[in-house]
């Protein structure tokens, strides 16, 4: 049986038993209430049930399953004594994970004066993967209700800063920076999640984070019939073939440029093009003028059929150039530049 409180427990004799403790922890990213079979038999088993904060969102349920627990703070000498005669106590641990009683336990062990009880830490619910994002949600909801600033944001807004965090996370990808690509993917996460949370307070037609996942996972679902079907892709080819034939069927389109957003940037829209029409089939020439636009337009097309992104190629060469723009304003070889020796004035532009 549970007992209430550890305060009359006679202090250890030189022959009693150590006893143990058991440390329970608990996550709040896991509904109350939810914990393990081991942590059930644990609490069922022991002695005594403490926990220092008598707002933990599991003691209702502890109670309502027979648990008694006693919400006290004992110090570690207090809860070694407590152990006396083989007895076990369970702390139900708080959100900081009890590190002043921890420390304690740790300063009398290191002592050697005192027979210590048998510790265990005890998992009794824990974080499962993309857990964390629940805590993102979170505080998304509070910064939405408490900030000056976030508050008043709408979609159009923040349309532009979308945009800037996708190129920022391309720009950390071409860059192989990996601790730049993390905090970029976080940018970008942001950016959805607030959108959402925006989202949820349209008067008409409302919806929430949790709609955009489902929304998500249901068509990935659907788009992979080799997985969660009984379709059958061997190659990145048949993959790749699935998903359109899916996403055409989804979507009742009349033409292969549906979709297609006008807006990017012209190289990855031509790109986008010629590779909606060659995976058609469809035999279109490309049309014939004066000019950089077509032949830029040639360009793209030619690199998409060689598998070639032309916006990154670009960008590629891009920061090769800027590279010799500053070796170029690099003072010592600007003092040996012969234009500038000979007394030649830079251009003001």
């Amino acid at each position: 049986m549970n007992e209430t409180s550890p305060a009359a427990r006679p202090h250890a004799g030189p022959e009693a038993a150590p006893g143990r403790i058991v440390l329970l922890t608990t996550s709040h990213r896991v509904a109350p209430g939810l914990l393990s079979w081991p942590a059930w038999q644990a609490l069922r088993g022991a002695d005594t049930v403490l926990c220092a904060d008598g707002a933990h969102p599991q003691l209702p349920y502890l109670r309502e399953a027979g648990i008694a627990v006693a919400e006290t703070s004992p110090t570690a000498q207090e809860l070694v004594d407590a152990c006396a005669g083989g007895r076990t106590v369970v702390v139900v641990a708080t959100g900081e994970g009890e590190p002043a009683l921890t420390d304690g336990l740790a300063r009398l062990a290191g002592s050697g004066r005192v027979a210590m009880p048998e510790l265990e830490l005890l998992p009794a619910s824990y974080d499962l993967p993309g857990a964390r994002l629940l805590d993102l949600v979170q505080v998304m909801d509070r910064i939405r209700a408490e900030c000056p600033w976030s508050s008043r944001q709408t979609h159009e807004g923040l349309a532009k800063y979308g945009i800037e965090e996708a190129y920022e996370l391309v720009e950390a990808i071409e860059a192989g920076d990996r601790p730049e690509l993390r905090e970029e993917l976080g940018d970008v996460l942001l950016q959805v999640v607030f959108h959402s949370r925006i989202a949820e307070e349209h008067p008409d037609t409302p919806f929430s984070i949790d709609d955009v996942a489902g929304g998500i996972v249901a068509k990935l679902i659907r788009r992979h019939p080799h997985i969660f079907g009984d379709e059958r892709a061997e190659t990145p080819e048949d993959v790749k073939e699935h998903w359109l034939r899916t996403k055409a069927e989804e979507k009742k389109r009349t033409s292969v440029t549906d979709g297609v957003p006008l807006g990017q940037p012209g190289l990855a829209l031509a790109a986008k093009l010629a590779s909606r029409v060659r995976t058609a089939g469809l035999k279109v020439p490309l049309p014939e003028g004066e000019g950089i636009g077509y032949e830029l337009l040639a360009l793209a097309a030619r690199a998409e059929a060689d598998g070639v992104d032309p916006e990154a190629a670009l960008r590629a060469a891009a920061r090769v150039y800027r590279d010799a723009i500053r070796a170029a304003e690099d003072p010592r070889t600007t003092a040996e530049d012969p234009r500038t020796a000979d007394g030649e004035e830079e251009d003001e532009g």
